[in-house]
């Protein structure tokens, strides 16, 4: 039986996986750590309240914290979700993997078996 975590993690967590900027914005929180609001926008041309409702999205889902050091906010990666995400798909992928490994075995079964169909003469075929 597959495991039944929070579905509203999951859910949180696949919808803001959903968007291509918020996958940067993590990829570049795992690369540096820590980093700003401003400096995890420079590379997007999105304003910054667009840039801002990304990262709501991304700590509503628990990926990223924020805190807060004098007059900036830094936001960091939190990997729990992420972590959540990746057994959910593992226990799927075990699944998939045992199904393709019994599909293997009876397939190299039926190729192994003797060919029990006599072999057809040209001289049996109406046709000739």
């Amino acid at each position: 039986m597959l495991n039944t975590s929070d579905p509203h993690i999951l859910d949180a967590t696949f919808a803001a996986l959903a968007d291509p900027t918020r996958r940067a914005v993590l990829a570049q929180l795992a690369d540096r750590g820590e980093a700003t609001v401003t400096e995890l926008a420079e590379p997007f041309d999105i304003s910054l309240p667009g840039f801002s409702r990304h990262l709501k999205v991304l700590e509503k889902a628990g990926l990223i914290e924020r805190s807060r050091q004098a007059q900036f906010r830094p936001c960091k990666i939190n990997p729990e979700p992420l972590k959540e995400a990746s057994d959910w798909l593992a226990e799927y992928r075990r699944l998939w993997e045992a199904r393709f490994d019994r599909l293997d075995a009876l397939l190299a079964e039926l190729q192994s078996a003797p060919d029990d169909t006599p072999a057809k003469d040209e001289d049996d075929d109406p046709s000739h």
